[in-house]
């Protein structure tokens, strides 16, 4: 086990990214748990911080908390691998803290518990999956492009790639498929199918290309319904086990 470590983190300096994604899983892990208790009115857990009135939102601490892992991070030297894993993780557990009211940042309004509030969560779940693929060796698909080919590269190929690679991902995203559209940057065949394949009904490509060809958005919204629709409740029920229920607005 600790040569395994040694050979995955310590070797390829993975440490402070570790330390981070723990940092990260463990405060989201605790708000959660804090702000399901809290909504719950447990009587023996500290409740909602609330000096002369003021209700101070978890995403202040998570801000403090980044400023101070990112400047002492700035600061550590090289050499004292303990203190950098240290702010790693403090930075780590700010970025939790801060997603998780990335919903309260995005719309100037308490909808922490609102179904607009479920884009916290997607937040802080993003998040997590492209760290863990960082931790598991992936690299963005340009970063590692220019590595291959700028020794040997005498036309512009390598920008060509990372060009085609970013408007990809681009594509992905505007055909509101966020997932692949980020990840795709890692796993670029996620992007390329991406980008490819019908847009979802309601995202901003579909609104500029599909408005004069019924025959697409048909499809789309057939797709949406039929395939896409089970996924998202599945990611829900996955969502609301772990951060908690919220509540539907009204229609």
């Amino acid at each position: 086990m600790n040569e395994w470590f040694v050979a995955t983190f310590v070797a390829t300096g993975r440490v402070p990214l570790l330390c981070f994604f723990t940092g990260m899983i463990v405060g989201f892990g605790f708000i959660r748990l804090s702000v399901r208790l809290i909504r719950a009115e447990v009587r023996w857990w500290p409740g909602n911080i609330t000096p002369g009135g003021l209700h101070i939102h978890h995403v202040v601490f998570g801000v403090v908390f980044m400023l101070v892992g990112g400047v002492a991070g700035l600061v550590v030297p090289d050499g004292e691998p303990v203190w950098r894993a240290v702010v790693a993780a403090l930075f780590g557990v700010g970025s939790a803290l801060v997603l998780d009211e990335f919903a309260l940042i995005l719309h100037l309004s308490d909808v922490y518990w609102s179904e607009k509030g479920r884009v916290s969560v997607d937040a802080v779940f993003v998040a997590i999956a492209l760290t863990g693929l960082m931790l598991l060796g992936f690299r963005p698909g340009p970063v590692d492009d220019l590595g291959a080919l700028a020794p040997a590269d005498g036309d512009g190929m390598v920008t060509v790639i990372v060009v085609l690679d970013l408007l990809l991902a681009v594509v992905t995203l505007l055909k509101g498929k966020i997932w692949a559209g980020l990840i795709g940057v890692f796993i670029p065949v996620l992007i390329v199918v991406g980008a490819v394949r019908l847009a979802r009904p309601h995202s901003p490509w579909a609104r500029w290309r599909y408005r004069g060809s019924g025959r697409k958005l048909t499809k789309a919204l057939w797709r949406e319904r039929k395939l896409r629709e089970p996924v998202v409740r599945a990611k829900i029920w996955v969502q609301e086990l772990i951060a908690g229920r919220h509540e539907r607005e009204p229609h």
